[in-house]
């Protein structure tokens, strides 16, 4: 009587799981189910017991009836299954993917008399698993280039500059506001260029005094000041066919340019303590967030260094005047911080949106990343709303205002630029794409997708 009641209770158990459950024969004919494994294939008992296993058509199946020990199936000879993820066809259609597990069932003799298998719907992992490589793809999207985002006009121009740049051995220099990514143009010179393969190193200017900013990029011998313990390479010497980049030129002391300009002229230099030329081959990349040629009236800056360095300038435009890119960038950073925070957040509301576009950006682009990295701590729900935004960007009457611009939304700025390499290719896409960074594919897509005639 006891087994009895322990063989229904059973019954309750197996279908109060959520995991599917089925049991076969040796032939592998299913003889008993759950209805958790009705729900996720959608054979009901009716349709499926009495059945092959082979009826459910599974990705992971392995049959091999030609085998000489008489198993027809690669679970049966191995004895179980582990954590096997695969595909099944369901019932009527459609497909579902599943974890499954299996064993043999042995009678107390050691016979085996048939098998369970129980399979766990996986389906919306894998979705979301698949949302976030999507995601991965769109940070790496056609509208990035070289780690920049922009669809503008202005920052097509700066794009443009990049490739040109990336072709000379000259050196560059890259005048921007602080925020604006002048950094980012640099990396994406040196990774455009035949150099790519080589060092880049960067150096701050700024953040180093005037004694140790001359060993940082010319190294030193052993004794030339207290602490050289021994022989020291410099940066110059560690970007050895590659670029360094010199953040913050503008802060550089007036004896230090001195040596840099021979550098410049002779592409040699001398270790700190030493009076022997070093040879090198490594182009200079500067960036300043301040006017040169005022500090070369005012003195403070030499005025045959700047010559020297302002060879090939670049100037990325301030946020405020590239308003079109905000929704670009906003997505952008959306998607990212959603990625790193693993919060449900869903989207930016409009009025959010209105209020990124209204605000003149002092801070450029670092300061709408770090306006998101504050909404995803404040915002508590599915979407961000304004009263998620930091508080100086509902307030932004005391700041200057942006020129006006019309609000588009990403779509419009790809179609728009997108007409733009177009109409200079003279319809030729193979050259539309050339002129925006793109493969032809994704031009076709975009043709397609905007539904354009050419």
């Amino acid at each position: 009587m006891f087994e009895q009641e322990l063989n229904t209770y059973w019954k309750t158990v197996v279908d109060t799981i959520q995991d599917g459950v089925m049991i076969v024969d040796t032939e592998g004919i299913i003889v008993s189910v759950n209805k958790a494994f009705e729900t996720i294939t959608g054979y009901s008992r009716e349709e499926i017991l009495g059945k092959p296993c082979s009826t459910l058509i599974c990705s992971a199946c392995k049959v091999i009836r030609e085998s000489e020990d008489g198993h027809f199936c690669l679970m049966f000879k191995k004895g179980r299954l582990k954590m096997q993820k695969c595909l099944l066809m369901r019932n009527g259609g459609g497909y579902v993917y599943i974890m499954k597990n299996a064993s043999v069932l042995k009678d107390s003799d050691g016979n085996v008399t048939g098998a369970v298998e129980t399979i766990t719907d996986i389906t919306d992992l894998v979705e979301k698993e698949t949302q976030i490589e999507s995601f991965r793809r769109e940070l790496q999207s056609e509208d990035r280039f070289h780690g920049l985002l922009g669809a503008t006009e202005p920052m097509q121009r700066v794009f443009d500059q990049i490739v040109n740049a990336s072709d000379s051995d000259a050196p560059v220099i890259i005048y921007g506001e602080s925020g604006t990514g002048k950094d980012l143009v640099a990396q994406a010179i040196h990774e455009s260029s035949r150099r790519k393969n080589r060092p880049y190193v960067k150096v701050n200017c700024a953040a180093l005094n005037e004694s140790l900013l001359e060993s940082e990029l010319f190294g030193h011998v052993k004794g030339a000041f207290t602490g050289a313990h021994r022989n020291r390479k410099g940066r110059f010497e560690a970007a050895k066919g590659g670029d360094i980049f010199l953040d913050e030129i503008g802060d550089l002391p007036l004896s230090t340019q001195v040596k840099l300009l021979r550098v410049l002229e002779e592409n040699v230099i001398e270790r700190v303590g030493d009076n022997r030329s070093v040879h090198i081959d490594v182009r200079i990349l500067s960036a300043t967030n301040r006017n040169l040629r005022q500090l070369v009236d005012q003195g403070a800056f030499r005025g045959d260094f700047f010559y020297r360095i302002n060879v090939i300038p670049i100037w990325i435009p301030p946020l405020r005047e590239r308003m079109g890119d905000i929704p670009l960038l906003a997505e952008a950073f959306f998607r990212r911080i959603k990625l790193k925070s693993g919060k449900t957040i869903q989207g930016i509301s409009n009025e959010a949106l209105e209020f990124l576009m209204k605000y003149p950006w002092p801070g450029n682009v670092r300061e709408l990343k770090s306006a998101f990295e504050y909404a995803f701590v404040s915002c508590p729900g599915s979407m961000i709303a304004p009263e998620h935004l930091p508080p100086n960007i509902m307030q932004p009457e005391t700041l200057p205002q942006p020129k006006e611009q019309p609000s588009l939304s990403l779509n419009d700025i790809k179609k728009e630029r997108l007409l733009d390499a177009l109409q200079k290719s003279g319809g030729n896409r193979s050259q539309a794409a050339r002129i925006l960074g793109l493969s032809r594919t994704s031009v076709w897509n975009q043709i397609k997708r905007f539904n354009i005639s050419l």
